[in-house]
């Protein structure tokens, strides 16, 4: 069996593949042989994949265990040549029945070829993706909209709920969600500025939501159980579903989520399936694309970006590292490498913000100068990451009299929540700053921009939170800057890929740049995250 010092392997693995084999009869090479399949399995849960792909000696032995069956109660499933733990098959056997029902539930509405001229008129002759997605949506229970930043998946969704409201009697009762409160935050933003510019009636305007929760609170947590309260038996009481960041919403979640829709109940997931895949288990929103083309509209037509920026997206995408090298070589400032020191050139940005709390700026014009730029990083720990750039920034601004480092809280101090807190209404993924407060005698406080209001928490209250000058990739899906910094490891590391880098890519409205070395930045690209998964078959069968 593997011993403890292979670093890949954690205590739980060992653990669990203990536990399971000393409850089978096997001894000497076989039991050796199982333990560390069932290491193994635990192992690739951990890192996100929903099973284990056997070989055909490895399935005999696992049979001959009698710890796995393919669809009865023991603790382990095998099913073909996929080994899985009994809880995830389960949610993947319940998505994919669903999910395969709600593609074929039908559905009474139809709109016009004029109602969707109204909100969907051509501009030019291009064809109108987003007028597809409306077609789609209208005419089936279950729509896939996917499409890279600044592709409209809000503003399309927005034109849907409208068009939706207006041939449904009675109006449709709608809930809008996201995996995370920042990104339920920016798209309750996103779904009020949208509102405004539609071109329906007021009445209309008026059926559209605009507050959007978490998938948890939708559901009703009750932590530290995995259970909700919304359930297949005590459904939600929604007509329609709308969530958003659908690629960070993992098979557990989602099971539980496509289980919770009512009878007769519709589901619009949007998401950019090239993105980056949920932390825990699963690659669900790229199965669902790959698998259900008749329920999937892909919008291909960027209305944010900039050229440069779509390009080198693209070309990460596509795995042309000749192509991606070369755009960032020649970049003329949109896209190019960083060839300063990263220190120096980061401390130059943020130096804007920390001016305007010098002067006395209100607390939304530096929130708004703060978050022009941001660094992100591959990784959490080690050279070139999170840590490493925010400990190096701190003692740079420090230097220069920018800030004061006496002790963890200082005017200017950049925060993000690492956890959840509703007593707060503070979610995991928000970020604020450490200011003086002129209404408490230049006391510290933590400023929150929420929509147009500005909540103010003491220091004291803020227990599970991190400074945030710089942030890793995972965390930065959902959010969007001007201009992005890209830091790699010097080190290649299980963390990069082609995914992690066209997810930080695409949070630039303005300007990518990348310091990294060459063979790093190639070797990147030609990695591929594949995560083991049965739920595309299952959707096919």
């Amino acid at each position: 069996m593997a011993t403890q010092d292979d670093r890949q392997y954690s205590r739980l693995d060992f653990g669990f593949a203990r536990f399971m084999a000393e409850r089978v009869n096997f001894s000497g090479e076989q039991k050796s042989r199982l333990e560390n399949l069932l290491l193994e399995l635990s192992a690739q849960q951990s890192a996100g994949h929903s099973c284990l792909l056997l070989g055909d000696e490895d399935q005999a032995l696992i049979a001959e265990s009698g710890l796995a069956s393919e669809n009865k109660l023991t603790p382990l499933i095998l099913e073909q040549n996929r080994l899985y733990l009994h809880r995830y098959w389960t949610y993947e056997q319940r998505l994919a029945k669903q999910l395969l029902a709600l593609s074929q539930q039908p559905v009474a509405t139809e709109a016009s070829e004029r109602l969707l001229d109204q909100y969907f008129p051509a501009i030019d002759a291009d064809f109108d993706w987003q007028r597809q997605a409306a077609k789609s949506a209208v005419s089936q229970a279950l729509t896939i909209i996917t499409g890279g930043p600044g592709t409209g998946k809000t503003t399309t969704v927005v034109k849907i709920l409208a068009v939706l409201q207006e041939i449904s009697a009675p109006p449709l009762h709608v809930a809008l969600a996201a995996p995370t409160g920042k990104a339920a935050m920016r798209l309750q933003q996103s779904i009020a500025a949208n509102k405004a510019a539609l071109p329906g009636t007021p009445a209309i305007k008026a059926l559209i939501p605009e507050k959007v929760t978490t998938i948890h609170r939708l559901l009703g947590a009750k932590p530290p159980s995995p259970y909700f309260k919304h359930n297949a038996n005590r459904a939600l009481p929604y007509d329609l579903l709308v969530i958003d960041e659908s690629s960070m919403v993992d098979l557990a979640l989602m099971s539980k989520l496509v289980d919770a829709i009512k009878p007769g109940g519709r589901l619009i997931l949007l998401g950019d399936k090239d993105q980056l895949a949920s932390v825990e288990s699963g690659a669900v929103l790229a199965d669902l694309t790959q698998s259900l083309p008749g329920q999937t509209v892909e919008l291909l037509k960027a209305h944010r970006f900039k050229a440069e920026i779509k390009c080198l997206a693209n070309a990460v995408n596509d795995q042309q590292g000749e192509l991606a090298w070369g755009l960032l070589e020649s970049g003329d400032g949109d896209v190019s490498l960083l060839r300063v020191d990263p220190i120096g050139y980061i401390v130059e940005h943020y130096l804007t913000y920390l001016a305007l709390m010098h002067n006395g700026a209100d607390f939304p014009t530096i929130f708004a100068a703060f978050n022009r730029f941001k660094v992100l990083c591959a990784n959490q720990r080690g050279p070139n990451s999170v840590s490493d750039i925010n400990s190096r920034v701190e003692h740079a601004l420090a230097d220069l009299s920018k800030i004061r480092l006496a002790g963890t809280w200082y005017a200017g101090r950049p925060v993000m929540i690492n956890a959840n807190n509703p007593a707060l209404q503070l979610f995991n993924g928000d970020i604020g700053l450490c200011l003086p407060d002129a209404e408490a005698d230049g006391q510290l406080r933590v400023f929150f921009l929420s929509g147009d209001y500005v909540k103010k928490i003491s220091p004291a209250r803020l227990q599970a939170c991190e400074t945030v000058y710089a942030m890793t990739i995972h965390k930065s899906q959902g959010s969007e800057f001007e201009q992005v910094l890209i830091m790699l490891p010097e080190r290649i590391n299980p963390v990069l890929s082609k995914e992690l880098l066209y997810t930080g890519i695409t949070r630039a409205k303005t300007q990518v740049k990348v310091f990294c070395d060459q063979s790093l930045f190639m070797a990147s690209v030609a990695r591929k995250v594949q995560r083991h998964s049965g739920l595309a078959d299952k959707l096919h069968d």
